[in-house]
């Protein structure tokens, strides 16, 4: 890529100065960015013009000073071209530590990669899940095991990471590690990020995913149907595991909540709302936005029968809400006992409730979307399929408005 390179020299008088000669100092401007440095050289105002940036006269001093200054400025141009030609960086940063041989730190991807985990792992609980971090994680495995494929090396430059990179790391992800093309996908972004990072320290200079256009595809998201969701309410569970797991995924069916933000849940988050009417109020933890949901009938009795449960007392929470692993366990289990043939994971109660619960009984979408803390209302249409039941009614209402009415026989 090619830069504009400018060089100038100029006196900085220092503060309070009154007379004598001041410092010269070099600036350099790439690209409309510039910065300074001392050359360790001095000059008399009198004796300086500001318009070609050099000493006046013919005495000696002037003619050495001026040679000097014209030296460094051949060597700045010289760096220019060289750094130019090899494809380097070119920066005024670059340029003034190639100038004055101070070595600049390698930027390298698994270098930033691993700085980026690292402090994504401290902020786990705070920022971040863990599963985001882990994915992360993964990302870097990926990337290191691609480098090594395709360069034969453990890591590159920063300013390697091109168009191409991109290209060959996908084909890499969709052929040797065989991932699904969304999963690609979300690996190529997760990579994005340490690029945005790079770009905004001025590591890269050209965003290499300016024309690269991932697209993933519509995943089937599944959910429970009315029936599904009714047998699975009303079932009879002796066994109490079984029966608290089937309750709080229940509860997540009538509420849109997702796993972190219903383990997390706090009584003080249960409040009275603009009707009167007892609301759910909370903070979600993925997008840090709030939540309220009108607590339905269901789920309130939900929330009414763990009230005295002990481990709700002790820790201030609404439900006992066990750990993800394990309600996904018990949940296959429940599938089994319900009759229910699709696999169930806790995930699904919030599809269910934007899907079966809401969107298919008329709620409008805004109204899901505000309930369900989305940012966007292009997440919440994800959910916004229509099931079978749903296009019979509204077939059945046509058909009715389209079968022509008996004619009445008149009688004389």
């Amino acid at each position: 890529m090619r830069t504009m390179l400018t060089v100038l020299f100029c006196l900085r008088k220092p503060k309070n100065y009154e007379s004598g000669s001041a410092p010269i100092y070099l600036r350099i401007t790439v690209d409309g960015k510039r910065t300074e440095v001392s050359i360790g050289r001095r000059c008399d105002p009198d004796r300086w013009d500001i318009d070609t940036g050099r000493a006046t006269g013919n005495k000696e001093d002037a003619r050495s000073l001026n040679a000097f200054m014209s030296s460094i400025e051949h060597q700045l141009y010289e760096i220019h071209r060289q750094m130019t030609a090899a494809d380097e960086t070119v920066t005024v940063e670059t340029i003034k530590n190639r100038y004055t041989g101070k070595l600049e730190r390698a930027r390298t991807l698994v270098a930033i990669f691993e700085d980026h985990n690292e402090k994504m792992k401290a902020l786990v609980g705070q920022e971040f899940e863990k599963s985001t971090w882990q994915r992360y994680e993964t990302a870097l495995m990926h990337t290191k095991d691609f480098m090594q494929w395709q360069y034969n090396t453990s890591d590159i430059p920063v300013s390697k990471i091109n168009f191409a990179f991109l290209n060959d790391f996908e084909y890499y992800l969709r052929t040797v590690r065989k991932c699904a093309n969304n999963s690609a996908i979300k690996y190529i972004k997760n990579l994005g990020k340490i690029v945005r990072i790079c770009i905004g320290n001025g590591w890269l200079t050209i965003d290499p995913y300016l024309n690269y256009k991932p697209r993933t595809q519509k995943v089937y998201r599944q959910v429970l149907d009315t029936k599904e969701l009714d047998r699975l309410t009303k079932k009879k569970i002796p066994n109490a595991r079984l029966r608290t797991v089937r309750d709080i995924f229940v509860f997540s069916c009538y509420t849109g909540l997702a796993y972190v933000d219903a383990r997390k849940l706090k009584r003080s988050e249960l409040v009275k709302g603009i009707d009167n009417k007892t609301w759910i109020y909370t903070q979600r933890q993925k997008t840090d936005t709030l939540s309220r949901i009108p607590v339905l009938p269901v789920a309130a009795g939900i929330i009414r029968a763990y009230d005295k449960h002990p481990q709700c007392i002790a820790e201030n929470l609404l439900l006992p809400v066990m750990s993800n692993q394990k309600m996904n366990a018990y949940l296959k289990e429940l599938a089994g006992i319900c009759d229910i043939e699709k696999e169930l994971t806790f995930h699904i109660a919030r599809h269910t409730f934007a899907t079966t619960v809401t969107l298919n009984n008329g709620v409008p979408i805004e109204t899901v979307s505000k309930m369900m803390g989305h940012t966007s209302i292009k997440t919440t249409q994800i959910y916004a399929k229509v099931l079978d039941h749903k296009i019979s009614e509204d077939m059945s209402q046509l058909e009715a408005k389209l079968v022509p009415k008996k004619r009445v026989a008149k009688t004389a």
